[in-house]
């Protein structure tokens, strides 16, 4: 069984507080995007076997894959296994989800494969355990996401775009730029408004990370990469998460590609053209 792994966005994301577990809580819009990982499925009598060919990540229970597959065969009490190949091509550490992606596919396909029959809000309960931006990857469409990012509600009238994403080759620790945030504790009651999308201009005009000044500030090439973004036609330009990766909102695919030539030409930057998946 073969399997894409999408990369996600975020349009919007407001930290609205620290809580006193140590994470905070968010509000964020997420977009699924046409960068994707591959991730292959083979039954097996030999427990979990992972590889991951071509990149530096672990291939034990330190690899969220490898937890995803353990998790759901704990749930489901099953003893023989499964060999599982996890083909990267979403940059790694980069703001895009590529973990989250990859662990949330791993239990919609073995949920498949070994016929477990669980339901999707069994599965996003599961997913919730391994990681906070796993349930969006298991839910359809573009969602807000509220919490640490495990309470979703669909986002079913956000516009669809065109992405040119720029990544520039370092990785950013998440667990840093939260410490760097410098939140105090609350306890007092949020108050947030969602903020309507409904068309691109609602999108682009809307376009906001809590977490860009904190990454920024830490890699000012960063700002660069947003002004050569709306140098070249986009709409709006934001960091994706915690970043490094920088994208711009295009209205078609011939203003996108041209973009990303100018921006392939012009540096060493990895450079990806996507539009907006379910």
């Amino acid at each position: 069984m073969r399997r894409l792994s999408p990369a996600k966005v975020n349009l919007h994301l407001r930290v609205l507080r620290k809580r006193p577990d140590g994470y905070h809580d968010l509000a964020t819009l997420m977009q699924k995007i046409s960068l994707y990982d591959e991730l292959e499925f083979f039954p097996s009598d030999r427990g979990i076997s992972l590889r991951c060919p071509g990149v530096p990540l672990p291939e034990n229970e330190d690899n969220i894959v490898f937890r995803a597959a353990k998790a759901i065969f704990s749930r489901a009490g099953f003893r023989p296994g499964v060999t599982i190949t996890l083909h990267k091509n979403i940059p790694l550490a980069a703001g895009l989800g590529g973990g989250s992606s990859n662990a949330a596919i791993t239990l919609l396909a073995l949920n498949e494969l070994f016929q477990f029959n669980f339901s999707s809000e069994e599965l996003r309960e599961l997913g919730a355990t391994l990681g906070a931006d796993v349930p969006f990857f298991l839910f359809p469409g573009p969602a807000w996401a509220f919490g640490i990012g495990d309470r979703l509600e669909a986002a079913r009238a956000v516009p669809s775009f065109w992405f040119v994403l720029v990544n520039p080759g370092f990785e950013v620790s998440t667990k840093v730029i939260y410490q760097n945030l410098n939140l105090g504790l609350t306890n007092e009651t949020i108050h947030y408004s969602i903020p309507r999308f409904l068309t691109r201009e609602d999108v682009a005009a809307g376009l906001h990370n809590d977490l860009e000044r904190v990454t920024l500030k830490m890699h000012p090439s960063l700002g660069e990469i947003k002004e050569l973004l709306l140098l070249n036609g986009a709409a709006g330009s934001l960091m994706s998460g915690s970043g490094p990766t920088v994208f711009g909102l295009f209205d078609s695919e011939d203003k996108a590609e041209k973009a990303k030539s100018v921006l392939k030409k012009s540096s060493s930057w990895s450079v990806f053209l996507c539009h907006s998946v379910d």
